[in-house]
């Protein structure tokens, strides 16, 4: 794959990111509220803010166009600039101890090891960024699997945390690669063919009990049999997220209304849908579009990297 390809489909899965972010954000209303607007298939009328999710890709994005690969020292400072530029992005606790520590001079190996009393965290914060690994290194699996584990341990240090951003970006590289049609599978092959390449974890056995959960089946079955990211973990978020790219890979509409049906958590379950999505499905909303913050139009795209 050229280089120049490479930067396109990373940012069209940033893209994706940050629609999907922008979209479910919009959702955070009572559950009866978001309900009646999913039915209806209403949106909201007014600027669209994408959070930490779009604002960490971002990161992401900015190094990999710079070094063409993922360096974690770079990395690091990137998502502790964005975060200073900005915390009110909507980051989860563990994430404002681990990037405050970072933007004061800690190391970021021992500001990610030291969460949860040394266990590392276990979130979904790394799997919502990490789509457009996938769809940089497509043309190689071993190379996506590798800079997703690594873009992972910035703040991750939890097995967990790392399967789920591994999953991610495995997924995107697959949905690429059916696009570019190196790839023909979808539905619970494709769920498969991505739990396959993961470590040993709560993630990939969760992923693989995706396998068995049909097109068909109803919203609230689904999220209780996969979860819908209330835990903020990545084994409560990203098999639900990676089942619903599976079967609505097609439409990113499709996908992101069907994937804010979930509720739990909104934003990060959409951008991660979106990041995947983006990558096969033609065209985004243009309404939507109209609405979104657009990443290259922030602060955050210029960081220094």
């Amino acid at each position: 794959m050229e280089l120049e390809d490479r930067i396109k489909y990373a940012k069209r899965s940033l893209d994706g990111i940050a629609l999907g972010d922008c979209f479910g954000q919009t959702f955070f209303v009572p559950g009866e509220t978001a309900r009646q607007r999913i039915k209806n298939r209403e949106i909201l009328a007014q600027p669209w803010y994408f959070t930490d999710d779009t604002v960490m890709a971002i990161g992401i994005y900015r190094i990999l166009e710079k070094y063409g690969e993922i360096n974690q020292d770079k990395l690091a400072k990137v998502f502790a600039w964005n975060y200073a530029l900005d915390w009110h992005r909507g980051y989860g606790g563990t994430a404002h101890s681990i990037l405050r520590s970072i933007g004061e001079g800690q190391d970021w190996r021992k500001a990610a090891s030291e969460a949860f009393d040394g266990m590392g965290s276990m979130g979904n914060g790394a799997a919502m960024r990490a789509a457009l690994i996938g769809a940089y290194f497509a043309d190689d699996l071993d190379k996506v699997l590798y800079y997703a584990r690594m873009s992972a341990e910035v703040t991750h240090a939890h097995i967990e945390g790392i399967a789920g951003a591994m999953a991610v970006a495995a997924a995107s590289a697959l949905m690429l690669n059916k696009k570019l049609e190196h790839y023909s599978k979808d539905g619970k092959d494709f769920l498969y063919d991505t739990a396959d390449k993961l470590p040993e974890s709560d993630t990939k056995y969760k992923i693989l009990s995706s396998v068995s959960i049909k097109k068909e089946s109803s919203i609230d079955f689904v999220v209780s049999v996969l979860g819908n990211g209330t835990k903020l973990t990545a084994q409560d978020t990203v098999p639900f997220c990676l089942w619903c790219a599976a079967y609505f890979y097609t439409s990113t509409e499709e996908a992101l209304w069907t994937a804010v049906s979930a509720l739990g958590d909104r934003d990060t379950i959409c951008a991660i849908v979106g990041g995947i999505v983006s990558l096969f499905a033609d065209e985004f909303p243009q309404q939507w579009l109209n609405y979104m913050e657009r990443p290259e139009d922030s602060e955050f795209f210029k960081s220094p990297v």
